[in-house]
């Protein structure tokens, strides 16, 4: 039997402060706990799982748990890619050159930006992180064809976008 409106909104009401506050002892970020939190019900909502009281609340949890992580992750290879487009400007480049620089940045970022979700992770994951295809497939749970599928489209995006300009 299939969770109802009813059974979903008791569920809400009964256990959704309790999931915000796992998520945010973890994270210490009461926005981001809240948002998480929110995004995990809709998620139970969307699968439409079996309803058995217990079980359902573990699986809040579990959800809650795996939302985080995601999340984590998403943050840690947002900061290593801020990190790695750090560039310490020589004291001899000229301001054209630092304005060109700045310009290739933005262009660069905002093509990365543009990219699908899955292109732009495998991508960062190879580029930034040094990770293999076969590293890469283990941590997503994907097949390498995946991954080299996934890394040819983002270098074909990547390619046109710069070429436009």
């Amino acid at each position: 039997m299939t969770l109802t409106k009813y059974e979903f909104k008791t569920l809400f009401d009964q256990h959704f402060d309790a999931i915000r506050n796992y998520i945010y002892y973890r994270s210490g970020d009461s926005d981001l706990a809240t948002d998480l939190a929110q995004d995990v019900f809709l998620r139970l909502w969307e699968k439409q799982p079996d309803y058995h009281p217990k079980a359902t609340v573990g699986l809040l949890y579990k959800m809650a748990g795996d939302e985080f992580i995601s999340q984590y992750r998403r943050q840690k290879l947002e900061l290593n890619y801020k990190n790695s487009l750090a560039f310490s400007m020589e004291e001899d480049v000229s301001p054209e050159e630092e304005l060109e620089y700045k310009e290739l940045q933005q262009r660069y970022e905002k093509a990365l930006a543009g990219l699908p979700e899955k292109q732009r992770v495998v991508f960062l994951m190879s580029r930034m992180d040094g990770l293999k295809y076969h590293e890469i497939a283990d941590r997503l749970s994907i097949s390498v064809k995946a991954v080299e599928k996934r890394m040819k489209s983002a270098l074909d995006d990547l390619k046109s976008k710069f070429k436009e300009k």
